[in-house]
């Protein structure tokens, strides 16, 4: 199978340096991190894909029964790291990919050496002792509504999940990247994002890693970056001056400084 087609993928940067990888998060595409390219470029590789089912990545390579959890998106992952054969790569992963990149790291350790999580939640929902931020009637209602009109749906929710309500034109689009993605596999790819617990997960981390969080975020609120933080032995937390949830857009400047600082100190 041709890797780099299906998943769209796109090489940049320096070809002798550290390879940096980075993964877009729910309804978005590599696009998403044109902001971020620009600081990476000169002293490293940059790889940026799409998930089956997300921007130009090759539709047809889609099964809700491997995307129906985060396994199936971290092998997108390890394929693509395979496929460049890359070594100590660093995995950039946002929202849900965060933790997508904790799963391709555990299954490929020779290929990914570093973890940036930005804006990270290994579980959206409330449990006990934990706030994700949601109720379990909560996301059952944004599923529902996400699944009964997603045209509607992300009409709605892209301002509120991008945040800043002086800068519309970022939910806008945010807003546009959804509409863009097939209704039916933003199905599988919500329901996998927004229902999956992967709290144990983050204690089999064992490289370097950041987390960003920032100052409000209405998807994965402060405690969830303690948590993660608290979770990873050795991991950094940076609260940026941001709000939202997609900081490497809204705040790219704070965004890029905390990941291109990290990245220094990884030499």
């Amino acid at each position: 199978m041709d890797i780099a087609r299906r998943n769209n993928v796109t090489v940049t940067g320096s070809p002798e340096g550290r390879p940096v990888v980075l993964a877009h998060g729910f309804g978005c595409d590599q696009n998403m991190w044109r902001l971020t390219v620009p600081a990476l470029v000169e002293d490293y590789r940059v790889v940026l894909f799409d998930y089956v089912g997300s921007g130009r990545s090759d539709a047809s390579a889609f099964s809700e029964d491997r995307y129906s959890s985060l396994d199936g998106y971290a092998q997108d992952v390890v394929d693509v790291c395979q496929a460049l054969d890359l070594r100590d790569a660093v995995f950039v992963g946002h929202s849900v990919s965060a933790m997508i990149g904790v799963l391709a790291a555990e299954r490929a350790p020779e290929r990914l050496g570093a973890l940036v999580m930005v804006a990270p939640s290994p579980r959206y929902i409330d449990d006990d002792g934990y706030r994700g931020g949601f109720s379990a009637e909560d996301i059952e209602e944004l599923l529902s509504s996400l699944e009964s009109n997603y045209l509607g749906w992300s009409a709605a929710m892209a301002p509120v999940i991008m945040g800043n309500e002086d800068r519309p034109e970022l939910g806008v689009e945010l807003k546009n990247s959804f509409c863009a993605t097939d209704p039916d596999m933003a199905r599988v790819f919500a329901r996998t994002t927004f229902l999956t617990d992967s709290r144990d997960d983050l204690k089999s981390v064992r490289v370097p890693t950041l987390v960003l969080e920032c100052t409000q975020d209405v998807i994965a609120p402060r405690e969830v970056g303690a948590f993660v933080h608290q979770s990873i032995p050795g991991s950094t937390l940076v609260t940026l001056d941001a709000t939202g949830h997609c900081p490497h857009l809204s705040a790219p400047g704070a965004t890029n400084q905390a990941i291109t600082a990290f990245l220094a100190a990884l030499r």
